[in-house]
């Protein structure tokens, strides 16, 4: 009885949050572009103003103040939304990982640059491809991701195979140790490569796009089988001759994931290949 009681508060709650946005909206924020430009322009100014400025703003802010305790089973938004499952892990350099995935086929993505951002909208508008477009920060230790890789798709717009990693044993923020800790559990250094870190990845596979649930931005539509990323990546290391060993671990439970895109699903087994590279 309990359970289903917050589960009914939690949800009345967030209808409240969406309907106070949704006033602020249709009584604050249009009325004022509607008196200094056409109605058509002042609607899509409104959406934009909404959807990428007061409605993230707002969620960042009670982030401040509820901090997630899912970690480490899988990433999440700079919003603080769960995104997409913890379910590969490479012990290797930097080096090392970044020649072991060109080498298996997948290209290091840009940073998240204005450069970077202005060169993805030409390629988009012109139909040219970019191997190496910037992808979006997902948190994981309290910090995005320290590399990227990904795999076009017959140069489909919105198709993508890709993956982001993050270093386990960088210097984190004194209330994030205890996740560096959870990783280190399940594996061990290499003897031949004492500097070796153990790369956390989550990877999966955009299929198109769709709108954000909360929001109404546009995000990628990610494939529900995030388990077929992983077995990707485990094959085109194997192929590549770069893959020295792997084993599984069992970090939670298996689960569906109901992502931030709408009608958006992600499913998990809950273990995460433990791969060292050659």
């Amino acid at each position: 009885m309990l359970p289903l009681l917050t589960r009914i508060i939690k949800r009345f709650a967030v209808l409240l949050v969406g309907a106070f946005f949704v006033y602020l909206a249709v009584w604050k924020v249009f009325p004022f572009f509607d008196k200094r430009t056409p109605a058509a322009l002042a609607l899509f100014v409104t959406y934009v103003a909404m959807a990428y400025i007061v409605i993230p703003f707002g969620f960042r802010i009670f982030r401040l103040f509820y901090r997630p305790t899912h970690l480490p089973l899988y990433c999440t938004t700079p919003d603080g939304f769960a995104s997409d499952p913890i379910n590969i892990g490479l012990i290797g350099t930097r080096e090392q990982v970044v020649e072991a995935m060109t080498a298996a086929g997948w290209e290091l993505a840009d940073d998240n640059t204005l450069a970077a951002w202005i060169r993805q909208v030409l390629a988009t508008l012109t139909h040219t491809p970019y191997v190496n477009a910037p992808m979006s920060r997902l948190y994981l230790f309290g910090r995005k991701q320290d590399l990227g890789f990904e795999v076009e798709i017959s140069s489909s717009l919105g198709k993508r195979h890709h993956v982001r990693f993050w270093a386990a044993e960088l210097e984190l923020t004194e209330g994030d140790t205890h996740h560096v800790h959870f990783w280190q559990h399940f594996y061990r250094p290499s003897r031949h490569t004492p500097s070796a870190r153990l790369w956390v990845g989550a990877a999966s596979k955009d299929v198109g796009f769709a709108p954000i649930r909360h929001n109404a931005q546009l995000t990628h539509m990610i494939d529900p089988d995030t388990n077929a990323e992983r077995k990707k990546i485990l094959h085109d290391l194997r192929t590549a001759g770069r893959l020295t060993s792997h084993r599984f671990a069992t970090v939670g439970k298996p689960l569906q994931l109901r992502n931030r895109a709408w009608r958006g699903q992600l499913r998990t087994d809950g273990r995460i290949a433990i791969c060292e590279l050659r």
